[in-house]
């Protein structure tokens, strides 16, 4: 099953991971230990909820000016 992942750098360090179809969120030191947390917390997630498989995902970015106050 092939899934979305999320990987933003943490402010205090080290990055969080997040899966928007379950919802789990993890963290680690490295992008590569996030991975691996997001992938092992989202396999218990999908065990205890399967999930209906549903296409895959579209990520893309956009860009949004700040407005003044």
């Amino acid at each position: 099953m092939q899934l979305s992942a999320v990987l933003l750098p943490a402010p205090e360090g080290g990055f969080t991971a997040t899966n928007p179809e379950t919802g789990t969120t993890t963290q680690g030191e490295s992008l590569e230990e996030a991975l691996a947390n997001l992938r092992e917390a989202t396999e218990l997630y999908v065990a205890e909820f399967p999930l209906e498989p549903c296409g895959n995902a579209l990520l893309t970015t956009i860009e949004v000016s700040p407005r003044a106050a």
